[in-house]
């Protein structure tokens, strides 16, 4: 575990149904993202078959795939998994401040937890440190992130 990742919260909910939005823009990122979520999703007891995966062209088409996934009315959580990387413009920024002000509208708007799994790094190595096969995945932290969140509104 990270020294910043806390080890607490419930992960009990094995009857929830999850939607999983990721970009194909950094694909190789991104699936590593996503293995990442699938792999905390079903150790925790969700069933794949509670598990839809929507794909979106890039990141910033990720907070409307994130809204139309929560508007359907039969998901506990939305996991949205992305990645950017800077380049030489201003490009980086708009989007994502763009994202990451969208995915947090609509979890507000929608009333439902939309998890955070959008990686904004400044190099191709710092993406592959935070969606390797390890305990840094941010894809499995955003999976487990949407499971606590699950776990807390069920009990208010």
């Amino acid at each position: 575990m990270s020294e910043y990742r806390p080890d607490e919260g419930s992960f009990n909910v094995s009857d929830a149904r999850i939607a999983i939005v990721v970009a194909r823009w950094n694909g190789n990122i991104t699936e590593s993202l996503l293995n990442g979520a699938q792999r905390a999703l079903v150790r925790h007891g969700v069933v794949e078959k509670d598990i839809d995966l929507f794909r979106v062209p890039g990141a910033f088409e990720l907070p409307l795939a994130c809204q139309r996934a929560a508007r359907k009315g039969i998901y506990d959580a939305v996991i949205a998994l992305g990645c950017v990387i800077r380049g030489g413009t201003p490009h980086f920024e708009y989007v994502c401040g763009e994202t990451t002000r969208g995915i947090g509208e609509v979890a507000l708007q929608e009333n439902l937890p939309v998890a955070f799994g959008l990686l904004t790094t400044d190099n191709l190595e710092q993406a592959e440190e935070r969606s390797a096969d390890n305990n840094e995945n941010k894809g499995e932290e955003a999976a487990l992130t949407a499971l606590e969140m699950i776990s807390l509104f069920r009990q208010l």
